[in-house]
């Protein structure tokens, strides 16, 4: 019996672990936050998963708007073998009055939906008096006064009270600014004069460059429109038609940070990260930190963004590695992100410290400055592991004398084969022994293994010889190795670097060390480390104090220790 209950208590709770997980997963979004009285919006739910679902209870908005109809929509995609679906639920809805107006919370697939803001305006008169026409544009932006360098939402609606069969929309151009289209054109219905027309809206980003008055000029439709009541319509004739939107004016503020060292950016939000580097803060030297540093604002495209890069770190060389730009659009604004990584390889030994990096940005929300921060970071360098021991399989061993075997008892006539497996075997241990015998009354030879150093010559010779050739990793040990001919306590390249005089020794050392840690696309190294060191090594005096990293520091932003 308590079998029993439990299986059924199981099945009560698989059954419900889907709709748990569909009310979780359950979005609704408007296609538009602002419309006009008299014109359509379109509320879409989304749920992921297909299968049965119930329709949705949209009794809730008969308050505020009159529901003129929905449809639905199944999409699968396999990504990496694996299935998925998501069911869209769209519904038309037309506002009721003017005013703020909320979109509650529904029910719908086991799951509640968060309430949702449309903002409904009153008809624009001017657009009215348009009505009477049977194609017309619009044209409008979100606000007329912006920053040079912010976006702005500029808006483009066509308006048909009749059938194309045709037609080409232009793009807005204006010198002095960027325009991106933002995301794909809707369509929906709207009210003028009296009459009812089919809407196609496109939005676009527009970043001015430049400040001053700027007015953004007419854009054209051209088409063919036909009257569905005229017989000769069935028989391919048309009427052309075009129509062009009103020029818009905007004013463009100049930056409100004068700062030619500091780079301004007017953004909606601003993200600054450092991430990557051990869990313990403990490193050793010559052993590479990788960390990745990225920035993301919303309403600035990626080339808008400073590069990235690391100040100069004492007691360490960074290598950046090959930059990720992009910007993509999310709703309504530009969302540009810059990511670089680097390598920061620690050259001695005790405390590796990264400062605090600043960047100072506009928040136009709020019309205010504010100042993205990345904490100082401090990593504990430990000297670098030494050579670790040779294998035991590349020693010589010594050769023990081996033990004649036990005698072999008499034999049988039945068992002759092993009579003679037995004197074989012992033919061989007497040859085993005589040669044992005549290698100890040999002089005895001083044999090099691997572990065992060339001398200055011939570590020369060998690093040479490697300098021609392609391998990297056979370039830098080799160097090291002649290198510790000289200089036996050197642990790893970067402190070769900083014991050498010679600036072509240290630049090419650095050019080495770029395409073994960050992988560089550079061309062949040999030419240039044969050249440097062919003479061999220019060691510093002891006395001289160290130097600057050959590198060149890319660092954009404002550091404060």
């Amino acid at each position: 019996m308590k079998s029993r209950s439990l299986l059924l208590l199981l099945w009560v709770l698989l059954a419900l672990s889907p709709l748990a997980t569909l009310a979780a997963e359950v979005q609704a979004t408007l296609d538009r936050t602002r419309a006009e009285l008299g014109e359509t919006v379109t509320l879409n739910l989304r749920v992921n998963g297909a299968g049965m679902v119930q329709p949705p209870d949209l009794s809730a908005l008969s308050q505020d708007f009159a529901v003129l109809g929905s449809s639905s929509n199944t999409s699968i995609s396999i990504i990496n073998g694996r299935r998925s679906a998501q069911l869209t639920v769209g519904v038309a809805l037309r506002p009721l009055h003017v005013g703020a107006l909320t979109v509650p919370a529904l029910s719908f697939a086991g799951g509640t939906t968060a309430p949702l803001q449309l903002e409904v305006v009153a008809p624009d008169p001017a657009a009215a008096a348009a009505g009477s026409k049977d194609v017309f544009l619009e044209a409008m932006v979100d606000t007329p006064s912006v920053y040079v360098g912010q976006q702005l939402i500029y808006t483009v609606r066509l308006y048909f009270a009749t059938d194309l069969t045709n037609g080409a929309l232009e793009d807005p151009q204006l010198a002095g600014a960027d325009v991106r289209r933002l995301g794909n054109e809707t369509n929906y219905q709207a009210e003028r004069g009296g009459r009812r027309f089919n809407v196609i809206e496109r939005r676009y980003a527009l970043t001015p460059q430049r400040e001053g008055h700027l007015t953004i000029p007419s854009v054209a439709f051209q088409g063919d429109m036909v009257d569905m009541a005229d017989p000769d319509s069935f028989f391919g004739h048309a009427t052309p038609v075009s129509t062009s939107s009103p020029p818009v004016a905007i004013d463009v503020r100049p930056a409100a940070i004068k700062d030619p060292n500091v780079a301004w950016l007017p953004a909606r939000e601003l993200s600054l990260k450092l991430d990557g580097g051990p869990g313990q803060g403990v490193l050793r030297v010559g052993q590479p930190l990788n960390l990745v540093m990225s920035v993301q604002a919303s309403g600035l495209p990626y080339e808008a963004l400073p590069a990235l890069s690391l100040p100069t770190i004492d007691g360490a060389t960074v290598y950046p590695d090959k930059p990720v730009n992009g910007t993509r659009v999310d709703g309504q604004w530009l969302q540009g992100s810059r990511q670089q990584g680097f390598a920061v390889v620690p050259g001695q030994p005790g405390t590796l410290s990264i400062p605090e990096t600043t960047l100072r940005w506009w928040n136009v929300v709020t019309d205010k400055p504010e100042i993205a921060t990345i904490p100082a970071r401090t990593f504990t360098v430990l000297p670098a592991l030494g050579k670790a021991a040779t294998p035991a399989s590349t020693q010589p061993e010594p050769v023990a004398a081996p033990q004649p075997p036990a005698a072999i008892p008499a034999a049988s006539t039945d068992s002759l084969p092993w009579r003679w497996l037995a004197l074989g075997s012992f033919g061989l241990w007497l040859i085993s022994a005589l040669w044992w015998w005549l290698r100890r009354q040999r002089p005895s030879v001083t044999v090099r293994t691997p572990a065992t150093a060339p001398n200055a010559s011939e570590a020369r010779a060998i690093f040479l010889a490697a300098a021609q050739g392609g391998d990297v990793a056979a370039q830098a040990s080799t160097l090291l190795a002649w290198a510790r001919t000289e200089r036996p306590a050197l642990q790893n390249l970067g402190e070769l670097a900083q014991a050498l005089a010679a600036m072509p020794q240290v630049e090419a050392i650095a050019a080495l060390q770029r395409k073994h840690y960050a992988g560089a696309d550079a061309p062949a190294l040999g030419e240039q480390l044969a050249a440097a060191f062919r003479a061999g090594f220019m060691w510093r005096s002891a006395g001289a104090t160290g130097e600057a990293s050959p590198l060149a520091p890319l660092y954009p932003f404002k550091v404060e220790r």
